[in-house]
């Protein structure tokens, strides 16, 4: 892929780390970032899309540029164990390091299908000050992948550290040992996403990728006593079976221990993986009590929508110690020190109090409001609620849940970078929510598929047509 001066987000690089050239001689430049080790040459990028070589240097041309900055639930991360139901700022960028024909986020993650309308420009400081406007004390890299963001994400972080903010990091690892040594010193979360166990999954499926880098990187991490989840995605008819499974169970207990949270993933049909139907719940249930059989202390399904299955219960005595549905979380017999209330036992969860947030206030009379409705789905048990407004203006949304009054009202600010916030279902009963916002504030709705899946403008039809169809399948076999 050359570098085209003429579309506007390769127009400006930035010098790019982790990079040498292979003699004194040459135009070539090998990026070190991953161990893909893309050897480029001047006027081309990487197979990342994102990092080229100009004139003899590498230089990275996705700095500070972004999709929409989004508040989501740490949960949506696939991390249980570090204050749970705490809100976050919500962060993707655009190419990767790999080429996953299964991408949740195709249309961000592979460039040449990157609609230039669906790119924001941040600078650290602008994210930074909107965390701190907004009262939101967690940062999360997350999306396509955040290895190829890597200059900003470590500058963002340092500047984040400095103000008291937590960091999180949400990738499938391919990266090298040096950059990992960076992130260390910066990020306080991993919740890494094994794509499989198997090395063949990683060649055939992933674009040429292998495995074993990213079990050593996370061992790494392990070591370093940062606070580590994993998730795996269970993929229809690829490693959605027992001995996957089993061998995933194999190498936690092994490498990393049982207390290290396990999450095993629903996976939805996507980009060029679509005549397939959503991974079976049962399948993803028989997976937590696999993990669980064999010693694991927290295993925990995602992408669904259902009583239990989330739930942390304490390894000693059993007490349900945090009430998960969804993506939204409760401690109910947890102290702040993330010990069972009910026998004293650690359940290893950091921070365990800290994710409740403030109510915020409506500021304006509510004849100023108006008030617009979202229905949950089979496709689509969360939304992101994108609000248009003056960025330098700090606006009230207010969520009502429909069908139940079991849930309570919400009142959640936007303002600085942020515009999009995340709704999610709460309860077997309930059946949507209701968005009640400025009158003058734009309103959009974007069905969310699964957890890790960042809606766009350009994919939203397309993938809801295709999951629709995967559904008409299945029920077709039925």
């Amino acid at each position: 892929m050359k570098i085209d001066q003429d579309v506007s987000w390769m127009r400006d690089g930035y010098p790019a780390t982790h990079w040498k050239k292979p003699d004194t001689d040459s135009s070539v430049v090998v990026c070190n970032l991953s161990p893909r080790h893309c050897k480029i040459a001047d006027g081309h990028m990487g197979q990342c899309g994102v990092r080229g070589n100009v004139g003899g240097e590498l230089f990275t041309f996705n700095y500070g540029k972004s999709v929409e900055a989004t508040m989501e639930y740490i949960e949506t991360e696939a991390v249980n164990h570090f204050r749970p139901g705490a809100r976050i700022l919500s962060l993707g960028n655009i190419g990767c390091m790999m080429s996953c024909d299964f991408c949740q986020n195709w249309r961000t993650s592979q460039v040449r299908h990157l609609d230039q309308n669906d790119v924001r420009r941040y600078t650290p400081e602008q994210i930074v000050e909107t965390c701190r406007m907004l009262g939101v004390g967690v940062i999360s890299w997350t999306y396509n992948d955040p290895v190829v963001w890597h200059e900003f994400v470590v500058d963002t972080s340092k500047l984040a550290q400095k103000a008291g903010i937590v960091t999180l990091y949400k990738s499938a690892f391919y990266i090298e040992s040096d950059a990992v040594e960076e992130l260390i010193d910066c990020i306080d979360i991993f919740s890494i996403s094994l794509k499989s166990m198997d090395e063949k999954f990683y060649r055939k499926f992933t674009g040429g990728t292998h495995l074993q880098p990213v079990l050593n990187m996370i061992r790494k991490v392990h070591a370093a006593g940062r606070h580590l989840e994993l998730s795996q995605l269970l993929i229809t008819g690829r490693n959605d079976n027992e001995a996957e499974i089993r061998k995933t169970n194999d190498w936690v207990l092994e490498h990393v221990g049982r207390r290290v949270p396990l999450h095993y993933v629903g996976f939805h049909p996507a980009y060029l993986y679509t005549n397939v139907a959503r991974t079976g719940e049962d399948i993803l249930v028989r997976a937590r009590e696999m993990a669980l059989e064999a010693g694991i202390r927290y295993v925990y399904c995602g992408n669904m929508f259902r009583n239990g299955v989330s739930d942390t219960r304490c390894p000693e005595c059993g007490t349900l110690t945090v009430r998960r549905y969804g993506l939204t979380a409760e401690p109910v017999a947890l102290d702040e020190g993330g010990c069972c209330t009910g026998c004293g036992a650690s359940n290893d969860v950091v921070q365990a109090l800290a994710g409740r947030n403030a109510e915020v206030a409506l500021e304006t009379s509510p004849d100023g409001y108006r008030c617009e409705e979202f229905t949950w789905s089979a496709e689509a048990n969360s939304v992101h609620i994108e609000v248009g407004f003056d960025q330098q203006q700090v606006c009230a949304v207010r969520l009502e849940r429909l069908g139940t009054d079991a849930v309570p009202a919400q009142n959640l600010a936007t303002g600085g970078v942020l515009r999009r916030l995340i709704a999610s279902r709460q309860t077997d009963a309930e059946t949507g929510v209701r968005v009640t916002l400025p009158k003058a504030a734009r309103l959009q709705f974007f069905p969310v598929l699964d957890r890790a899946h960042f809606p766009t403008s350009e994919n939203l039809a397309r993938e809801m047509a295709g999951y629709r169809e995967a559904r008409a399948a299945e029920t077709v076999r039925a």
